[in-house]
């Protein structure tokens, strides 16, 4: 690098010493033994970056610890060189005259580069000539991940190890073989020594792939650090992880593929939610739960968290208080926003995600069928006045105790509400999309919008129903995907509840672990109403992973199919629908 120490130190001060690591964040997994990294050093004029005064490329490229290749060349700069510049890089005018230009040595530099990490000594130095020079000559910017040695040295080497974070300190300090001496080449291989010598340290810390030596490069509060020991002996398999306070209460349940290096994250700058911050603050424990299966470790998950309840999870915490759609046992039924599912011969959908999606669903029936919607005990024959009933009054319910229809008209309207709910979504979709068609006719567009709401909350309660009503009757199921490292996963599944999983390696024969997974899975007990023996969420978890592409059924006892007119169907043709029809502004 042509300028001088003390200049070096003021482009240092210009950037927050928190930024080691730049770039968009690709390969974030990739352990740091596999990443190639281009070190290189510039020499310039000592100008500014617009003025493309580069004198000399040094650039080598390493993987692995091992040096791959190297890029060396002189530049003739479009100014002369200073001579205090030549005096410390003892590169001269008359070293440079028969040189390539800029423009002509650019091209090669970034192919030389391509791909890889950048590195650097000072990177925002060196890295901001290379993109002035890119700028200048039409190039574009490849946007690299960058890593610049030396604030990753200010997290790494105390000041009673070195004095400063000088190319030629750190190099000394590591015993480069290498003397840092203002020219390109040199001062890149010194930079190669002294950035894996930087690596092997945090290495030790637990730092071992490229996004984990992103959160390391950033700053940390002081009590996060102090935790890190909390993530020490994590298996490295899926699983799940809980964090406990220090009376062994659940903080925080997550899962993961990498059991460490997800909960190492939690301790470094990667991590950004306030809350997470907080929960590390009270955390005193990470209890691990190895699994054999992602799809296990994501089931125990929903468990664990309907379980404890942790007060840092926001997603899946009581699964059970979600409201269903009932369509009641009484003499005239009706239809009600219910917490629980019970075995009382009613009619239930959904669940669904809000009690506003289940009163939208309740509207968009009504809207199709003219179920009373009253909730007093009404006799069991017509009232006397049917004018008492504002709803009568109006024309919009045609229950019998109102004297809109007779019984067994209402038993018949009552069938069909069912087979709404259960099986055939055509009907409501129909009366949805003609009230609002008209209503867009009449550029009454809200009211409109307000139909299409009120349908789609129906559509996606009652397709969720029929949808997790089949696999729950269905006692004995498994599954397998072929995995690929080889071999294959396998899960049993018995009335919409996961008893268990299995994996065969590669090359044995899969049958034997079958045959040991249905003799030692879970026994399940079927539920008195037709829905699963699990949390909705469980289920629907177990359904993703058997509807994915790839997937083959080993094993079923009973039958799994969908409606042919269920509201999946209906939802899946409804979008093009509505643009047609509706008219939204």
């Amino acid at each position: 690098m042509s300028s001088t120490e003390s200049s070096v130190a003021t482009q240092e001060a210009l950037w927050p010493e928190e930024v080691v690591v730049t770039g968009a964040g690709k390969n974030d997994a990739q352990a740091l033994s596999e990443v190639t990294f281009v070190v290189f050093d510039l020499e310039t004029t000592g100008g500014a970056p617009a003025d493309a005064g580069i004198t000399e490329f040094g650039a080598v490229k390493v993987r692995g610890g091992e040096v791959l290749g190297e890029f060396q060349t002189l530049v003739r700069p479009e100014s002369p060189i200073p001579p205090f510049i030549s005096i410390l890089t003892g590169i001269t005018d008359a070293m440079v005259s028969d040189s390539p230009s800029l423009g002509a040595v650019l091209p090669s530099f970034l192919e030389f580069c391509s791909g890889s990490v950048l590195v650097a000594h000072n990177a925002p130095y060196d890295v901001g000539f290379v993109k002035a020079a890119c700028e200048r000559f039409g190039h574009p910017w490849p946007s690299p991940t960058v890593i610049d040695t030396v604030k990753l040295a200010r997290h790494i080497v105390s000041r009673d190890e070195a004095p400063n974070r000088k190319l030629h300190t750190l190099a000394t300090l590591f015993g480069s073989p290498i003397e840092p001496d203002h020219r390109a080449l040199h001062d890149a291989r010194a930079t190669v020594h002294v950035l894996h010598a930087l690596l092997g340290r945090i290495g030790t810390l637990g730092v071992t792939t490229l996004g984990e030596l992103r959160g390391f490069s950033a700053k940390v509060p002081e009590s996060t650090r102090r935790k890190r020991h909390l993530a020490d002996g994590m298996p490295t398999g899926p699983g799940v992880y809980l964090f406990r306070d220090e009376r062994g209460e659940v903080l925080y349940v997550g899962t993961s593929v990498n059991i460490r290096t997800r909960v190492r994250n939690y301790f470094t700058a990667a991590e950004q939610r306030s809350r997470m911050r907080e929960m590390v603050a009270r955390a005193a424990k990470v209890t691990p739960i190895p699994c054999a299966t992602t799809l296990e470790a994501k089931v125990r998950e929903i468990r664990l968290i309907a379980e404890h309840a942790p007060p840092y999870n926001r997603r899946s915490k009581a699964p059970e208080r979600k409201p269903w759609l009932k369509l009641t046992t009484e003499a005239f039924p009706r239809l009600s926003v219910v917490r629980e599912v019970q075995a009382d011969g009613a009619t239930y959908t959904g669940p669904f995600t809000s009690q506003e999606q289940a009163e939208q669903a309740v509207a968009a029936l009504h809207e199709a069928y003219p179920l009373r919607r009253c909730t007093p005990k009404l006799p069991r024959r017509p009232a006397k006045n049917a004018s008492a009933c504002i709803l009568a009054e109006i024309g919009r319910c045609g229950a019998p105790c109102t004297g809109g229809i007779d019984i067994p008209a209402y038993s018949e309207v009552v069938e069909q509400v069912r087979a709404a709910m259960l099986s055939d979504a055509g009907p409501v979709v129909e009366a949805s999309l003609r009230r609002a068609t008209s209503l867009s006719e009449l550029q009454r567009y809200e009211e409109a919008a307000q139909h299409r709401d009120r349908l789609l909350a129906y559509l996606r309660g009652a397709a969720r129903a029929q949808r997790l009503a089949p696999i729950a009757a269905v006692s004995h199921l498994i599954g397998a995907r072929r995995q690929e490292r080889g071999g294959w996963e396998f899960a049993l599944v018995r009335y919409g509840r996961l008893a268990g999983t299995s994996v065969s390696p590669p090359g044995a024969d899969p049958m034997p672990y079958v045959e040991a997974l249905s003799l030692t899975g879970e026994v399940v007990q079927p539920r008195d109403v037709p829905y699963p023996s699990a949390h909705p969420e469980e289920t629907e978890i177990v359904l993703n992973w058997l509807e994915q592409a790839g997937t083959r059924l080993v094993e079923i006892e009973g039958t799994w199919a969908w409606p042919v007119k269920g509201a999946a169907q209906a939802r899946f043709g409804l979008p093009k629908e509505i643009h047609r029809t509706i008219q939204l502004p």
